[in-house]
């Protein structure tokens, strides 16, 4: 118990020193609202942005990856035959990394959309996160189960007994923010050397659940750089501040399944989701920050 309140009282200490209250109106320009960018899909899902801005989400029962050009917002189609790609995210080799379902792989496509390599194979992959040194864990929600899979391909359980969704992690890359479909709470790790994931607390929360739902359906998530975390549920897009706290719920651009987000586009400005057969976007007054990138920054600071 007391390791784990240590752990709290860090995470607390390295968020970034801002104002005591984070208010939605910190965030979100007044008369913007939530633009239109495609349509007509059978389930969005996936959003994840390349270091340009440009950004590719999914198609899962159509096996289709489709990019959003950060400068025109053309969507056209990256790759087809995608086994129900669900979960994306670019790695810091520039590599797009999905959860192939139907064929239960993780693997890394390339900028052909061809497959590149393959990271795990015999898994039940739904989301994923990829680490600055290469290092991927994934989520297993039929198996309440955290995998990682470190650069030299071993694979190994890091953290179970939830029912893990959407990862994400912090832009230094030593905290691991997990969704729980099923609890009122995201939960936090500390991740050490060697992949290993530590000192689970339930730290951001509560998670809003409106009657009549008695789960809060935490799916995907997005941070900006100053730290908050974005996450999908039931009622909207839940903002939590530096410290765990919630900040606001911005409402979803339609009444359907909120299932991810992520920021993109021009100088990472827009925050983009996918909402059930549609995926759509926002300016912000808040910058997005491609985690791969910042953590390699950190990387090279600590040598």
């Amino acid at each position: 118990m007391n390791r784990i309140v240590c752990f709290v009282t860090l995470l607390v200490a390295c968020a970034p020193a801002l104002a005591q209250d984070m208010p939605l109106s910190q965030i979100l320009i007044p008369g913007e609202n939530w633009e239109l960018v495609g349509e007509g899909y059978k389930f969005a899902e996936g959003p994840a942005a390349d270091k340009d801005g440009n950004v590719y989400f999914t198609d899962v029962p159509e096996s289709k990856i489709y990019r959003v050009d950060q400068e025109t917002g053309k969507v056209t189609v990256f790759a087809s035959d995608t086994a129900r790609t669900n979960g994306l995210m670019f790695g810091p080799d520039g590599l797009l990394y999905g959860c192939r379902m139907q064929d239960q792989k993780v693997v890394a496509y390339g900028p052909d959309g061809k497959v590149a390599k393959t990271i795990a194979e015999g898994v039940n992959a739904n989301d994923l996160v990829v680490a600055s040194d290469g290092g991927v864990y994934f989520s297993d929600p039929n198996g309440n189960k955290v995998w990682y899979v470190d650069p030299h391909g071993a694979k190994r359980v890091v953290a179970h007994g939830f029912v893990p969704n959407g990862l994400i992690l912090w832009p230094d890359g030593g905290t691991l923010v997990a969704t729980d479909s099923n609890a009122p709470h995201l939960w936090v790790f500390r991740v050490e050397v060697d992949g290993s994931l530590k000192y689970p607390s339930p730290w951001y929360g509560p998670v809003r659940i409106d009657a009549p739902a008695t789960r809060p359906g935490s799916d995907g998530m997005t941070v900006d750089k100053d730290g908050r975390v974005y996450v999908a549920t039931h009622v909207g897009l839940q903002v939590f501040d530096t410290q765990g706290r919630p900040s606001g719920t911005i409402l979803k651009p339609q009444d359907a399944f909120l299932s991810n987000a992520t920021f993109g586009g021009k100088g990472f400005t827009h925050l983009y989701v996918t909402c059930s057969d549609k995926i759509f976007r926002r300016r912000m007054k808040v910058e997005g920050v491609p985690f791969f990138t910042s953590a390699e920054k950190a990387q090279g600071k600590a040598k």
